[in-house]
């Protein structure tokens, strides 16, 4: 018993002694110590844009990180960094696909740099160009509208200048800011006369692509004034109160009231409104609830249109003709949830403009049918403001 007691003791002493010893730091930085060694067996994969340059790496203790240091454009120097649990530098912002020296650095602790690694690098067609091979420009009621496919979903900007006073000189319009795929920008509020226009990309790191100049004339359309009025009829579907009455779409203000169906109500889902005078509808913009409701829950992502001079009272389709089919577009393409400023200046503040696909005869009552909304399964409608254009 006392050997195991000795045994013990001794064991406790050991460890104290050993737990009193100090241990190395590991955040300690030889100050005196030298550069870390070169990074080696660089491999290089040109992208568009840029580059992805995979390497080995040295077993120097004091090595803090790799980083590549190259031009973008004459004298716009770009660095890119990779820390020592990854063999990895990713190179963007090439605005071209001229071949360009790379030069790697390896970097310790002590921010002592190595001598460079010098790799040549020859990007593939940047983003910026690659969309430019599908950018453009036409008439669109009140405006001109923009067309483009960005394959590689990249953060492009869309820049449209005009020469609105007509003496020659473009100056910007408007700034659109987008990473989905395809989709279509339309800038309003111009007036039915001839003008040059251009549109040009530009990434974030400056590169800018060609222009399409064009001399276009925008269409003709007026404001459809308001208020309009609530027509309501048996299938339609009622506001959850009088606080969310139809009557707030049309109060002019998009941060004010707002209109809401019923809670736990299916899709589809309609309401009927009297514009009060038939008009040859061009587009119609809707304002979406505010902000975090954005391109989210019951906001409508999908409807139809349909238009009548004498609709069925009994609230059927009879005297109802199909105006057009529309779908919601969110600018950042993000899934929903995820909110940015382009989303919020597009969808709520600005409001979404759907043009008519074809001309319709003119009607004085729309009907508003919702298919479905931001947030599946959400079962209920909000709209903030709903507008009109057209001829009458």
């Amino acid at each position: 018993m006392k050997n195991i007691v000795r045994l013990i003791i001794l064991g406790m002493l050991y460890l104290s002694i050993q737990s009193c010893e100090e241990e190395p730091r590991i955040d300690f930085i030889d100050t005196n110590g030298g550069a870390p060694a070169q990074v080696t067996n660089v491999v290089v994969e040109n992208t568009p844009g840029g580059a992805v340059l995979k390497y080995k790496l040295g077993k120097d203790v004091n090595l803090a990180y790799v980083k590549a240091v190259y031009e973008i454009t004459p004298g716009v120097l770009k660095e890119s960094k990779s820390s020592i649990y990854s063999d990895t530098l990713r190179l963007e912002g090439f605005g071209n696909t001229e071949e360009k020296e790379v030069k790697v650095f390896s970097v310790g602790r002590n921010e002592k740099v190595s001598e460079p690694v010098l790799v040549k690098v020859k990007p593939l067609n940047p983003p910026v160009t690659l969309a430019y091979d599908d950018l453009s420009i036409e008439t669109a009621f009140g405006g001109v509208r923009v067309r483009i496919k960005n394959k590689l979903k990249a953060n492009l900007a869309i820049v449209i200048d005009a020469d609105t006073s007509g003496k020659g000189v473009l100056r910007p319009l408007q700034t659109f800011y987008t990473a989905v795929d395809s989709g279509a920008f339309t800038v309003r509020g111009l007036s039915s006369k001839e003008m040059k226009f251009s549109v040009y990309l530009r990434d974030r790191w400056g590169n800018k692509s060609l222009a399409v100049v064009k001399d276009l004339t925008p269409l003709f359309e007026k404001f459809v004034p308001k208020p309009f009025a609530s027509y309501e009829l048996p299938t339609d579907q009622p506001a959850l109160s009088g606080t969310y009455a139809l009557s707030n779409m049309w109060d002019g203000v998009a941060s004010g009231a707002i209109y809401a169906s019923r809670n736990n109500t299916s899709m589809p889902q309609w309401f009927t409104v009297d514009l009060k005078i038939p008009v040859v509808l061009s587009r119609m913009k809707a304002h979406q609830r505010v902000q975090n409701f954005t391109y989210n829950y019951s906001c409508v992502k999908a409807f139809e249109l349909w238009g009548s001079n004498q609709p069925a009272r009994d609230g059927s389709w009879d005297g109802w003709q199909l105006i057009g089919t529309f779908k919601s577009f969110k600018p950042s393409g993000t899934a929903v949830g995820t909110l940015t400023a382009e989303d919020i200046a597009y969808g709520y503040t600005n409001g979404e403009d759907f043009e008519m696909q074809d001309t319709p005869p003119a009607f004085r009552y729309v009907r508003f049918k919702t298919t479905e909304t931001w947030l599946l399964g959400a079962n209920q409608v909000t709209i903030s403001e709903l507008s009109f254009w057209g001829e009458f």
